[in-house]
């Protein structure tokens, strides 16, 4: 497992509150042994103006799934930021109404970068594929 954070999915939901992440109704649903999956509605906050999901949405859920991954790869006795480095997202379909699911798996877990896949979905379908890379960041006390 590459986890070194508590994973519970009310804990990473309770997180987002008052976020673009709540606003965008992304919500965490599923932690495996190397992925972490999120969802988000394909509704009138995810629309371009012609009906189709907008691919920043897309990059929104990519970047908030991969990045919460990755803040949950680093050793909580220490206290840590993780920030976006460089995402890129191809956008490969078309979706209208529903939900899309997001999946982040790892490429490569450093002590200073991480890269993270994404695959965005709907009904097995790909909608989009992402790469994410993060820097881990210690965060120092105040002065």
């Amino acid at each position: 497992m590459i986890w070194k954070q508590a994973t519970e999915l009310d804990l990473l939901n309770e997180a987002k509150k008052n976020t673009m992440v709540d606003h965008l109704g992304i919500q965490f649903t599923n932690i495996g042994e190397d992925y972490l999956e999120a969802t988000m509605p394909v509704d009138h906050r995810t629309l371009q103006p012609d009906g189709v999901l907008h691919g920043g949405a897309s990059a929104s859920l990519a970047e908030t799934v991969g990045s919460m991954a990755s803040l949950l790869c680093v050793d909580d006795t220490i206290r840590y930021n993780v920030v976006g480095m460089e995402i890129h997202a191809s956008h490969l379909r078309a979706v209208r109404e529903g939900q899309v699911k997001a999946r982040a798996y790892p490429v490569k877990i450093g002590r200073k970068i991480h890269v993270w896949n994404i695959d965005i979905t709907q009904k097995e379908k790909l909608i989009c594929v992402s790469r994410l890379t993060t820097m881990v960041i210690e965060m120092r006390a105040p002065e």
